[in-house]
């Protein structure tokens, strides 16, 4: 019996590619080795997925497009998003093991910095199949210092699971994700997680989810108890009960469960629920979606329980699709109980790649077009480069064609990713997400083509449909999949190594982060020449100083942390200013007159606001306009009180006078100088960075809470009710927050938490505007 199963499992190999057996055998034994063990000699029994349907990833290199999901796991933080990830890897076949994140063992936080503190910091990827399914799952952090993790992440996925803590609800964090979710347009499912704690309640968490994200909660399952008596949950659509057997002698890992229709007989309360509840969902779905009201109204407007769980699926899936409602489910990952339907879920509602609407994918037809939404340093192999195709295939030891940076790179290697595992393959098509090796210019958020050749001739059909045939629109540009938005660093400190000799390496390293971390920004103090680190919050800045010593062995020191203040101006300022220079035989000549004011906008940015007067000459412009604006945009970053960007200013450009053959970078010199010169005669205003703030405490320590945000120029919006605890909504300077979290801890003796968000900048009152001048000049 072992030999046949070896055969065919031999006989399955085949199917691959010459190389890609070469490199099993080679390269990959032991991982093999484990995977014949795993599914031949130890014949592991999965009571929720049948013994036939376990294959090993190298057994199907590209499923059909239709049976692929590309999903993540988003929520706030501690609401259990890398636990229910764990429980989804062992329940699929591909761990052996449960890991767990107080013991620091998981696949997916794999740093050492996430071990250590039991927190997501990078999201990570993992393929595994599901029932027939290929599903490429990403588990995204929930801190709001790495909310541009989740933002890439969610640029490439067409589909997501929102995890929430049961006893909690949506809490500040849930808030910023599900607002990503919906800038991307990406359909959602909703899992009730911790049913097991102390005060979940899955009446209030649905409630709030339904009147804070403003969406409506089609519930698929009821819980059987909540808190210490959850045991298992009811299918509202089968009307089967499902519990879990915890009295087998696999220490109760969750993999056995049983399914049984509710009787009137074993469970009359419970089947009355399930009822009520079935055909409420059935009325909610009929008034989302008319194709599915007319077959209700016509064959079961008399009785909604004959309506079959064959007719609901699709109908959930279509709502669900179209972004019209979200389908809530259950359970507790740390007690392994909903895991399995859960998965069944994603693969039954969540959208297939070819589901989700790409408009530009038609002028690409079948050439490659992919999008590089984040980039890892890898000791041995240098940047791999994470890729979602979006058509195409794409295959190792190919050229393929950066269309942001205008280069032509060679992919060395292919890989599928398995968090800090991966596994090489021969091709991969569209739909799914690849691993690279060998790209060394690609950054995040990089369109990558088959070569400039097609970009062009994409670019020529887009045209041509738009009856547009000039020449100089055939760009590639307008092609590009979008980006990620990277925000602005709120903290900043400098960084410095222990010699001068450590200094290149210091600078290598930070390099290879700033293309891993978009967010994080590195420039040099033109004063006192040391590196300066920007990052979202202290946390951030920490984790990038403990990288730098671990993975690159250099022992930095940072400088106190400050903030990153922004500067206006109050009023209108008019200056002019002559540059006159001589550089061997030639002249150089330019005099500007700009004018400064005030701009309000409804985005805070520190990008200028750039007019040019009537006057200006059309000629003159198209020779020395990318010269002026560089030079606006320098005087931009440099502030006249403290030197901080400059925010909400315009710019306009009066005059400007050359002498023949002066070149474009005296011209931007001189602009820059001159828009200086009349910033400094306005009156000047800081702006500092406001946060949101929640705090979630029990009663007992609201009021010292409320008494320590009263002396950081906190303001109070609303105090709500979360259970048995109080949620206090503010806003408060983020220069007032600095260590907060150690003095809160003390105030609630460990109970409150917190989460801080950025706002928006607001201008500071002159006393304490005069008091942060005289700490930043050493008079105080």
């Amino acid at each position: 019996m072992m030999l046949t199963k070896l055969k065919k499992f031999i006989m399955n190999q085949q199917k691959v590619s010459s190389l890609h057996i070469n490199h099993m055998y080679s390269c990959r034994t032991t991982v093999i080795l484990k995977g014949l063990i795993s599914q031949v000699f130890l014949r592991r029994n999965y009571s929720s997925l049948p013994e036939n349907d376990v294959k090993s990833l190298r057994s199907i290199i590209n499923p059909s497009i239709s049976k692929i999901r590309n999903i993540g796991i988003m929520a706030h933080i501690d609401a259990g998003k890398t636990t229910t990830t764990e429980r989804i890897l062992y329940y699929s076949g591909y761990i052996r093991s449960l890991g767990d994140v107080d013991d620091g063992d998981t696949v997916t936080d794999f740093m050492a910095q996430e071990r250590e503190r039991g927190i997501t910091i990078q999201s990570a990827a993992v393929t595994f199949d599901w029932k027939g399914y290929r599903v490429n799952l990403i588990d995204t952090p929930g801190h709001v210092d790495f909310t541009l993790e989740v933002e890439r992440c969610l640029r490439v996925l067409d589909g997501a699971v929102a995890v929430f803590d049961a006893s909690a609800g949506v809490e500040a964090q849930t808030l910023t994700v599900w607002r990503q979710a919906d800038k991307h347009h990406v359909p959602r499912i909703c899992f009730l997680n911790k049913m097991d704690k102390t005060g979940a309640s899955f009446n209030y968490a649905v409630d709030s989810i339904r009147e804070k994200l403003k969406t409506k909660p089609l519930l698929l399952q009821l819980p059987i108890g909540e808190a210490k008596s959850f045991k298992g949950l009811v299918d509202v659509v089968t009307m089967e009960k499902v519990m879990w057997n915890t009295h087998t002698s696999n220490h109760d890992d969750g993999k056995h469960f049983v399914r049984e229709p509710l009787t009137e007989l074993k469970d009359p309360e419970l089947l009355k629920e399930a009822k009520e509840a079935r055909n409420a969902l059935i009325e909610q779905i009929a008034d989302l979606d008319d194709e599915f009201a007319d077959l209700v109204l016509g064959e079961f407007i008399e009785n909604f329980d004959l309506l079959p769980p064959e007719k609901l699926h699709p109908a959930i899936r279509k709502v669900t699709v179209a972004q019209r409602a979200v389908p809530v489910l259950c359970g507790s990952a740390l007690k392994n109980k909903g895991i399995q339907p859960l998965l069944d879920a994603v693969t039954m509602y969540l959208p297939s790649p070819d589901e989700r609407s790409n408009e530009f994918l038609q002028w690409y037809k079948d050439d490659l077009c992919a999008l590089a939404f984040k980039v890892l340093h890898d000791k041995q192999r240098g940047p791999l480069v994470f890729m979602r195709i979006y058509s195409g295939t794409m295959k190792p030891q190919s050229a393929v064609h950066n269309i942001n940076g205008n280069c032509t790179e060679r992919i060395s290697r292919l890989l599928l990713p398995f968090a800090d595992q991966h596994i090489e393959i021969p091709s991969l098509t569209a739909g799914n997400i690849a691993l690279t090796v060998g790209l060394k210019q690609t950054s995040t958020g990089d369109t990558i083509v088959s070569s400039k050749s097609s970009a062009l001739a994409a670019a020529r059909r887009a045209r041509r449909n738009e009856g547009k045939m000039h020449k100089h629109n055939m760009e590639p540009g307008s092609l590009l999949l979008a980006g990620v938005e990277i925000p602005e660093p709120v903290f900043f400190c400098t960084i410095e190594p222990p010699s001068v000799a450590k200094q290149p390496e210091l600078d290598r390293a930070l390099n290879c982060l700033q293309r891993e971390d978009p967010s994080l920004k590195v420039r040099l103090d033109p004063d006192s020449g040391q590196t300066i680190l920007c990052g979202m919050g202290e946390l951030h800045i920490e984790i990038i100083n403990d990288r730098i010593k671990r993975e690159y062995g250099v022992e930095t020191f940072l400088g106190p942390l400050q903030i990153a203040y922004r500067e206006t101006i109050l009023n209108s300022a008019h200056a002019t200013d002559t540059l006159d220079r001589t550089l061997g035989e030639k002249r150089h000549l330019v005099t500007v007159d700009v004018e400064v004011r005030p701009c309000a906008r409804e985005k805070s940015e520190v990008i200028p606001v750039i007019e040019y007067a009537e006057n200006i000459r059309e000629e003159l412009l198209q020779e020395f306009q990318e010269a002026i604006e560089n030079g606006i945009r320098n005087a931009y970053l440099q502030g006249p009180l403290l030197g901080f960007p400059i925010q909400d200013v315009a710019v306009t450009l009066c005059s400007l006078t050359l002498h023949p053959g002066t070149s474009t970078t005296m011209v931007s010199a001189c602009v820059s100088r001159c828009v200086q010169k009349a910033l400094k005669k306005a009156d000047k205003q800081v702006l500092e960075p406001f946060m949101n703030l929640e705090v979630t405490v029990t009663g007992d320590y609201l009021s010292s809470v409320l008494a320590d945000l009263a002396q950081r120029r906190g303001s109070i919006q609303e105090i709500q009710s979360r259970q048995d605890n109080r949620v206090v909504v503010g806003s408060v300077p983020l220069a007032e927050m600095m260590g907060y979290s150690t003095v809160l801890r003390t105030l609630s003796s460990g109970t409150a938490t917190f989460a801080l968000e950025l706002s928006n900048y607001q201008a500071m009152n002159l006393q304490d505007q005069n008091a942060l001048l005289n700490r930043r000049s050493g008079l105080a």
